[in-house]
């Protein structure tokens, strides 16, 4: 059967009495940047999408094939939200990562067969409407005439979306100019529907203008105010959000939709725990969105995440795609997995990190046509069902780090399945820009892998996952990172201490964090680098050959075998009156630093730089001790798994969090709610 015989059957079939449900809006950016317009609108619409193997091979071995961008990207054509202009015999595209419709992810995670397309322009034109597959291949679908009489709709089915493809269209202006006036996607809506309202939860420290951006941009949203019962804002902060410049004004455009709190520093996990808290309590909204502070969002992006989740079959959690905050077009997170050996987390098999639009469109990449399935998504932006929160609880009491993660993986243990949905998105500073390993956050990186790994990895004594963090100490330790490993310890300390210290210790434990790490060299960052004394060199690398990363696992013992036993010998006292380099914080590898005795080493946002200076005592009693932890740990594993395991629905529970609540008073000691 064609195509357009299955559309015209699906067309026949329908019954005439079927309310249909507008699910995704054809939307613009009006701010004028031309950086996110790629992902709205393609005005090289000539471009199709062909099979990647089938290019790679008509570009020759070994060769990659890239497609060229159009790069005449026209904001003037863009009217207003909905509308855009397009001149005589101009074509464009909405085959893009906002206007093109993610079929396959309605047909495998809804009960719906077919979708509407609704065009409405006030002149004559042409829609052809195209398809793509799990491939990446598209295909025509159907090309009808429209005009200014009354808007035109297709009805198109979905059934054969199995394992990926979009729907999406292209807009031909004849001889006369003409107004696209809205487009928008359409579900039936089954018998007895009643769609979910939400309540959006955001957790901020010290960012008071995002939030103050916050409230203006749900404001200004006719739409997502229909669905929305609250913005929760918690604020843990000494910048309060209530003493930002605007926020009044904010604040009245939203009224009783708004609700400010104050609490102690209880990490992301403590403040998006109060948003689930305070929303499940509420007994409202069928749905809350976490929300990070500083984000850029795309409100439309939230009430696709709710029109969606209304339809999945039964409770699902639905995340949205983080872009990169500093270009614009790039698209970082796509989707995120565990790999259960290692007990770490990482894009999803056979995506791919950091895709920019504006270099290849939707339609020329053919991966994101293939449907992916996560095991979590990032609280950046995260559609949590309060059904699913009754259930299973609230966040781990972990501060940050692995609370999305985990929280992701315990839902799945209990039936309930994580989407992330393309088209619903926002814009986020990347985790390349920075090196949290490093820093104080190195602690929790460290506690809460492991407490994951002992909650739920199927493998004795956690795969992998236990070498490779003996590993990474000795790594750190040949970096002379000692201010890492230090706060890596303790975190191995604490969690044999089991699942009493999570609540005891989460408000507190910062504190402590950071006046640890503040007694190391390497910690100690100075912004201004004239301070350093003068490098000087204390003899030239052997036959000039410079530092370079091992290219095998025999290169890497032998470098680190080397290192280690440099180690074991104290530095030259000049390495501590004068760095021996200058190393820029993307080469400060354990093989480049193992060399040296002391460097100067860039923090990794470039604001500063550290002295690291080598000691073999430290070095030395710092491996020992962590040999002696980490066999600690193994020679517990099943113990303390089975501690953690059973604790969890205790220190997950809304009575064990209200008491942490309780007991986090803020900066300030004003009243825990405010607005």
């Amino acid at each position: 059967m064609s195509a357009t015989s299955e559309v015209k059957e699906a067309v026949m079939e329908q019954d005439s009495a079927t309310v249909w449900k507008t699910v995704h809006r054809v939307v613009f950016p009006t701010d004028g940047d031309t950086d996110t317009l790629p992902l709205y609108v393609d005005f090289n619409a000539a471009q199709r999408v062909v099979d990647e193997q089938h290019r790679t091979e008509r570009a020759g071995a070994g060769t990659t094939a890239v497609v060229a961008q159009h790069r005449a990207q026209r904001s003037d054509f863009i009217v207003d939200r909905r509308q855009l202009q397009l001149p005589a015999y101009r074509r464009v595209s909405f085959g893009t990562y906002f206007n093109a419709f993610p079929a396959s992810y309605w047909r495998a995670h809804t009960d719906v067969a077919q979708v509407r397309l609704v065009v409405e322009v006030d002149g004559d034109a042409t829609v052809v409407i195209y398809r793509s597959n799990a491939r990446g291949t598209s295909n025509r679908v159907e090309s009808i005439q429209v005009g200014a009489d009354e808007p035109a709709s297709i009805d198109l089915p979905i059934t054969a979306f199995g394992d990926g493809g979009w729907y999406w269209f292209d807009l031909v202006a004849l001889d006369t100019d003409v107004t696209l006036q809205r487009a928008e996607w359409a579900v039936p809506q089954p018998e007895g529907f009643e769609p979910g309202s939400i309540s959006i939860a955001v957790t901020t420290f010290n960012r008071p203008d995002y939030c103050v951006r916050h409230l203006s941009t749900f404001a200004e949203s006719e739409e997502l105010l229909d669905v929305l019962d609250r913005l929760i804002i918690t604020d843990q902060g000494t910048q309060k959000v209530r003493d930002q410049d605007g926020f009044d004004e904010a604040a009245a455009r939203l009224g009783d939709k708004f609700t400010l709190l104050e609490q102690g520093n209880l990490g992301g996990s403590g403040g998006f725990a109060r948003g689930m808290h305070e929303t499940v309590n509420d007994g409202r909204s069928k749905y809350v969105i976490l929300l990070d502070d500083d984000v850029l969002v795309e409100t439309e992006g939230i009430l696709r995440a709710a029109n969606f989740a209304d339809f999945t079959r039964k409770p699902t959690i639905v995340g949205g795609h983080m872009f990169n905050l500093y270009e614009r077009s790039v698209l970082h997170s796509f989707g995120e997995e565990i790999n259960e050996y290692r007990y770490f987390w990482g894009p999803v098999t056979n995506t791919r990190e950091a895709h920019d639009f504006s270099a290849s469109n939707l339609r020329t990449t053919p991966w994101m046509h293939r449907r992916i399935d996560v095991d979590f998504n990032g609280w950046w932006m995260c559609l949590i069902p309060t059904s699913i929160i009754r259930e299973i609880g609230l966040a781990l009491p972990v501060f940050i780090k692995w609370d999305d993660a985990e929280y992701g993986i315990r839902a799945k243990a209990h039936g309930f399945r994580t989407v992330s949905l393309p088209g619903a998105a926002v814009w986020h500073m990347p985790w390349t820009e920075k090196d949290d390993t490093i820093d104080w956050q190195a602690y929790y990186h460290q506690r809460n892998r492991w407490l994951a790994a002992m909650l739920y990895s199927p493998y004795k004594h956690g795969g992998r996952m236990p070498r490779e963090s003996f590993m990474v100490d000795v790594r750190h330790l040949l970096s002379m990172q000692y201010s890492a490993v230090a706060l890596r310890l303790n975190a191995l300390e604490d969690l044999l201490d089991g699942p009493s210290h999570l609540h005891s210790t989460i408000g507190a434990k910062l504190p402590e964090i950071r006046r640890r790490r503040a007694e190391f060299d390497d910690a100690r960052v100075s912004k201004n680098i004239a301070e350093f004394p003068e490098v000087k060199r204390v003899k030239p690398p052997k036959r000039g050959i410079k530092p370079a990363p091992p290219r095998t696992l025999k290169g890497a013992l032998i470098k680190a075998g080397t290192g280690a036993l440099r180690q074991m010998r104290p530095a030259r006292p000049e390495a501590g009156v004068q760095p021996e380099a200058n190393v820029p914080a993307m080469d400060a590898r354990w093989w480049r630093l193992s060399q040296l005795d002391s460097a100067l080493v860039s923090s990794a946002d470039g604001s500063g730089a550290s002295w690291y200076k080598r000691d073999s005592d430290q070095f030395q009693s710092m491996l020992k001790r962590s040999m002696i932890l980490h066999q600690r740990l193994l020679a517990r594993w099943d113990t303390l798994a089975e501690e953690y395991q059973k604790a969890l629905p205790e220190f997950t529970s809304q009575q064990a969090w209200a008491q942490t609540f309780e007991n986090a008073h803020p900066a300030e000691g004003v009243g825990k709610s405010v607005l």
